[in-house]
C-alpha cells in the first residue's frame, strides 16, 4: 500500500502543479520577424528603382532654327600685326586686309567692322562662331583693345586669343 500510497502522492503534486501552470496561447515572434524580412528583401529586388524612359523631358526645336551640329566650327582666323603708324588686320584665309593708323583710328576701325561683317556673309559664318586673334608681339595694347571692342561690337561673341611664344 506504501507504493500505491506514493503513487497517489505524486499524481497529487502533478495535478497541482501543472494546473499551476496554465498554457495561454502565444505567438512566436522569431518566425514573424523573419517573414518581415523576407519581405523586405523581396520588396527591394522587385522594385524599379529608375525613372520610366517616357517621363525623360525631351524638347523639340523650332521648324526655323538653326540646325544644331555636333561639329564645332573651325575659328575665323584674325591676325593682327604691328605697322610703323599702327598695326595691320588680316581677317581670314585668302586675307581680307585693313590697316589701323593711329591717326584715322576711328575710321579705321568702322571699315574693319564692315570687312569682318563681309568675311562673316562670304563665309556663311554667325556671330557665335569662334573667332581667333593671333597678335603680333610688337602690337600697342590700346590698338588691340579698340580692335577687339569693334569685333565685340560687329556681334562676335566667340573670341579668343591664340598663345604664340
Amino acid at each position: 500500500m506504501e507504493a500505491a500510497g506514493h503513487e497517489s502522492i505524486q499524481k497529487t503534486i502533478s495535478t497541482r502543479l501543472s494546473a499551476g501552470r496554465r498554457r495561454y496561447p502565444a505567438l512566436r515572434m522569431a518566425p514573424m520577424i523573419d517573414m518581415i524580412f523576407l519581405l523586405l528583401i523581396f520588396f527591394l529586388v522587385a522594385a524599379k528603382w529608375r525613372p520610366a524612359e517616357d517621363f525623360l523631358p525631351f524638347q523639340l526645336g523650332t521648324a526655323g532654327a538653326r540646325p544644331v551640329g555636333l561639329v564645332r566650327p573651325e575659328p575665323l582666323i584674325i591676325q593682327i600685326i604691328a605697322a610703323e603708324a599702327g598695326c595691320r588686320v588680316q581677317i581670314g584665309r585668302p586675307p581680307n586686309t585693313v590697316n589701323i593708323e593711329a591717326k584715322t583710328i576711328e575710321a579705321d576701325l568702322v571699315t574693319l567692322a564692315q570687312k569682318v561683317q563681309e568675311t562673316l556673309v562670304l563665309q556663311k559664318r554667325y556671330g557665335s562662331d569662334p573667332v581667333e586673334i593671333v597678335c603680333g608681339p610688337q602690337v600697342k595694347w590700346e590698338h588691340l583693345a579698340k580692335i577687339y571692342n569693334t569685333f565685340y561690337g560687329a556681334g562676335l561673341t566667340d573670341i579668343t586669343f591664340r598663345m604664340t611664344e
